[in-house]
């Protein structure tokens, strides 16, 4: 795609009254005014500020004439809400409560604002006003105008005639070949045809601009075990190799609010929460995203009890769902929890601490998760995202900056988690047990800080929840730029990874005899040097926590840590010591 970079001038551009532009704003608005094109895709990474843009290239072809009025087009219904109480921030009146069966609105507004879905159950009646009056056409977050094949016919029957189309988008990527409305296609190689933006502005540059915040990913892994419908018990840690199965059970014991893993991460999460709003940041607010209602009313129930004030609950098939988050947004509440909802307009800007306890992994899910953290009111607020440490959610935290774009005609086309089926199925109200959960029973998940990873890179040796190493990490300074963030995590790693290398090298002469424990102390002591071995390991070598532990496995045998001997942690931590 084409990278703001790519500009050779950026000139103030004179306008209307509204907010200040950011520097990507006036580049994209230069190149905007310059070209005067019908149709013009700005790729803005969540948190940017699309809104401010398209409410300003508004402004400007409104007061030149270019157009006469204003249609904005949303995924959801809390977002063209939203679209409106900010356009009449800037002067512009948009009516968010059009009907399509009055089919009309006051002359005093400049326009509309819609959603996808109803303009694909009458699109004869909005093309109809589309061109009555010369028109604009906004297309937030377009690449869901190819989420069924009625929504992109609708979109182009309506609008095919619009005097302009503003296309914008954060996640401008699909994996199906179902071309978005409105998009240029370039050939590539090998007979594919790749989607081209007139101007981009990833979340690395936003980052390094200052215009959102840093992210932190605090990852918790641990041991988790549960019993199947034949009885048979299993014992897996999060973030091992494991198989696709397992890895899937394992998280959803580690989410099971009756359990031990969940709990520990809100303690932790909230206690991060505090650190912020008492070093700064004194209305810094907290989102769940759970997996269903019920499992979100029992995290209610535990932040409850954690924090000692109930938490906003949000539920997905609530009527009053838009009005809680706005009121959410307005307050000094410390926590919310929705049911996913990521997609369902949750834009609350003082959001700054997150835990995933979803077990939904598709990138496009994932990044509108992280887009709800990301948003930047003043220099040096930072975030935290608590979340499971499994290889995929791992991956794409480490993978933030990435850039992706919309392939059409790709061979051999791999479900990659990229579609917006699964994110709409993600968002769909899921209270009755299917036959997995009947099939399955949680039984138990301790949790563990396994690793920090910021801009790509994994920081920290794991640590048991509750300790002093942990807290450490959960009472970094909250505010702080990306450079000091960076700077820090390094630092508290070393000072860490020396403390520890200082503890396993003591010689046993040194060290005085001690009584014999219990044998489950013993295995738990065992386990923590275990783990502790293999994190000085992981940043030796850059191997992942989960292959040293496989690596263990295969060469000396014997089950996974929780169900290894005494004498089986024994061989392996021998044999890690031996290991460069």
């Amino acid at each position: 795609m084409t990278s703001a970079a790519d500009d050779p001038t950026i000139d103030d551009v004179a306008a209307p009254a509204g907010p200040p532009l950011r520097a990507w704003q006036r580049r994209a608005l230069t190149r905007y005014l310059t070209r005067r094109p019908v149709d013009f895709l700005a790729v803005a990474t969540p948190g940017a500020g699309k809104t401010t843009f398209g409410l300003r290239v508004a402004s400007e072809l409104l007061a030149d004439r270019t157009v006469d009025q204003i249609a904005v087009v949303t995924p959801t219904e809390h977002l063209k809400h939203q679209w409106a109480e900010a356009a009449a921030r800037v002067g512009i009146a948009l009516d968010s409560r059009f009907s399509n069966s009055t089919g009309q609105t006051s002359s005093d507004y400049h326009g509309v604002a819609l959603t996808y879905a109803q303009v694909a159950a009458h699109p004869t009646r909005h093309r109809v006003r589309t061109e009555n009056r010369r028109t604009l056409v906004i297309l937030d977050e377009i690449h869901h105008g190819g989420d069924a094949k009625s929504w992109g016919e609708a979109i182009r029957e309506a609008f095919s005639d619009a005097t302009r189309r503003l296309a914008l988008t954060g996640t401008p990527f699909r994996s199906d070949d179902s071309p978005i409305p409105f998009v240029t296609y370039e050939p590539e190689g090998g007979g594919v045809l790749r989607s081209k933006a007139d101007h981009t502005y990833g979340y690395a540059d936003a980052l390094a601009d200052g215009v959102v915040r840093p992210v932190v990913f605090l990852a918790y892994s641990g041991q988790a075990s549960w019993r199947t419908s034949a009885g048979e018990e299993f014992t897996a840690r999060l973030g091992e190799p494991l198989s696709a199965e397992h890895t899937a059970r394992a998280w959803r014991t580690a989410l099971d609010p009756h359990g031990d893993w969940i709990p520990s991460v809100l303690e932790a999460a909230h206690t991060r929460l505090k650190q912020l709003r008492a070093a700064g940041v004194p209305d810094a607010g907290g989102l769940v995203i759970a997996t269903d209602q019920t499992v979100a009313r029992d995290y209610a129930e535990l932040l409850t009890a954690i924090s000692g004030r109930k938490p906003t609950l949000v539920l997905s098939d609530d009527p009053k769902s838009s009005s809680r988050i706005a009121e959410f947004a307005a307050s000094d509440d410390e926590w919310m929890v929705a049911v996913r909802m990521v997609s369902e307009g949750v834009d609350v800007p003082r959001l700054a601490v997150g835990v995933y306890a979803t077990s939904s992994s598709t990138p496009l899910f994932f990044a509108q998760a992280i887009g709800r953290f990301v948003r930047s009111r003043r220099p040096g607020e930072t975030a935290s995202v608590f979340l499971p440490s499994v290889p995929v959610l791992l991956n794409l935290a480490s993978q933030m900056e990435a850039e992706r774009d919309h392939v059409l005609g790709k061979p051999h086309r791999e479900s990659d988690g990229l579609d917006d089926a699964l994110l709409i199925d993600a968002n769909k109200q899921k209270d009755e047990p299917g036959e997995e959960e009947k099939a399955f029973q949680s039984l138990h998940a301790d949790a563990e800080l396994d690793q920090l990873i910021f801009d790509g890179a994994s920081y920290g040796t794991a640590t048991f929840s509750g300790s002093e190493e942990e807290s450490e990490y959960l009472g970094l300074p909250g505010l702080l730029d990306a450079d000091q963030v960076r700077e820090l995590l390094r630092k508290r790693q070393a000072e860490q990874v020396a403390e520890r290398s200082a503890a396993a090298t003591v010689t046993p002469a040194a060290v005085p005899a001690e009584p014999a424990r219990p044998a489950g102390e013993n295995l738990h002591a065992l386990r923590k040097e275990l783990n502790t071995l293999v994190a000085m390991h992981h940043h030796r070598t850059g191997k992942p926590h989960g292959m040293v532990h496989n690596e263990l496995r295969t060469r000396l045998g014997g089950p996974p840590t929780a169900m290894a001997t005494a004498d089986q942690l024994r061989e392996r931590i021998a044999a890690l010591r031996e290991w460069r």
